[in-house]
């Protein structure tokens, strides 16, 4: 379910007094009112101004409602939110016949308590699911070794109430051919359920950190590579990296500054197969010359004849 902003539906800083929350409440509910405002979703808007108001201005619902948003967003404050498993409100803030007609969110946080509260059996229910970014470095899709994560996660007492965090340390094999945002599910590693009720899982989202060689097209691999003239116009062998170490290749004669050489299945891996190395070759003039090395660029550029704006003169 959407997760509501109680504060920002009022305009109101979190840390604002009950003064300054009520008189934003008697302002939002004068301007909404249906039966004086002429604002097409106004009977919409005076519903979420009331329900904010009726959370914020209850002193208990409103530490049960700041203890779910600093949860929130600890998480991300992303995607859809569900309570913590079991959740009962811990400070007797339950149902009252004036909340009838709120959101399901509302509902799912505070009319929870007259369905048998604390004085019933404890309920049962499965843990949350946590998503958790993990960075990954590009040797670590070729890699065999299993790779070290470690999260926090809530700990919950048997009505489902956060009573504080627990760390959590897995290691985890990455699975050949992951690419960037792609989730690796690990089942039951995540939040204890309620009660007899299974955990919840840990779904691990994959970023691939920026390599200082490669970039990466889907499954492919490209690096540039320094070149020097007469590699290019002579050929050459030159040592070239990947992910699994250094290969020979060989440039051919009359290559061209900027050309993409291919070398199959030296990308990542994939389902399909692993992709492909591409180095783009690139012309890298020294830095400094003596008197003699510019003798022999002078006699050769006398000696070849060559112009590389001749396309501009016709």
């Amino acid at each position: 379910m959407e997760f509501k902003d109680y504060y920002k539906l009022l305009g109101v800083e979190p840390d604002a007094d009950k003064a300054t929350i009520k008189a934003a409440y008697r302002r939002l509910a004068r301007k909404y009112h249906p039966d004086v405002s002429q604002e097409a979703d106004a009977e919409e808007k005076f519903k979420e101004v009331a329900e904010a108001w009726q959370v914020l201005k209850d002193a208990d619902k409103r530490a049960d409602y700041d203890q779910l948003r600093a949860l929130r967003n600890q998480q991300g404050g992303r995607g859809p939110f569900e309570p913590p498993p079991g959740w009962q409100p811990s400070g007797g803030a339950g149902f009252d016949p004036s909340d009838a007609g709120f959101s399901d969110f509302f509902e799912s946080l505070f009319t929870g308590a007259r369905q048998g509260g604390r004085g019933g059996p404890p309920p049962q229910r499965r843990g949350q699911d946590v998503e958790i970014e993990l960075p990954i470095f590009l040797e670590d899709t070729v890699s065999t070794e299993s790779k070290s994560v470690a999260y926090r996660l809530p700990e919950y007492d048997e009505y489902g109430r956060v009573t504080g965090e627990t760390s959590k340390h897995l290691n985890v094999k990455i699975p050949a051919g992951v690419t960037g945002g792609e989730r690796i599910r690990l089942k039951g590693q995540g939040p204890a359920g309620v009660g007899d009720a299974p955990a919840g899982d840990v779904y691990l989202r994959i970023r691939l950190v920026p390599h200082p060689l490669f970039d990466v097209e889907g499954h492919n691999l490209i690096v540039t590579v320094p070149v020097a003239p007469w590699e290019l116009a002579l050929g050459a062998k030159v040592e070239v990296p990947t992910l699994t170490g250094a290969i020979q290749m060989r440039i051919p004669a009359h290559s061209q500054n900027g050309q993409k050489l291919r070398i199959p299945g030296k990308g990542l891996p994939g389902k399909a197969g692993p992709g492909d190395l591409f180095a783009v070759l690139k012309v890298v003039m020294p830095a400094k010359t003596d008197e003699d090395v510019d003798q022999l660029w002078e006699q050769l550029a006398d000696k070849a004849g060559f112009d590389p704006r001749a396309e501009w003169s016709r």
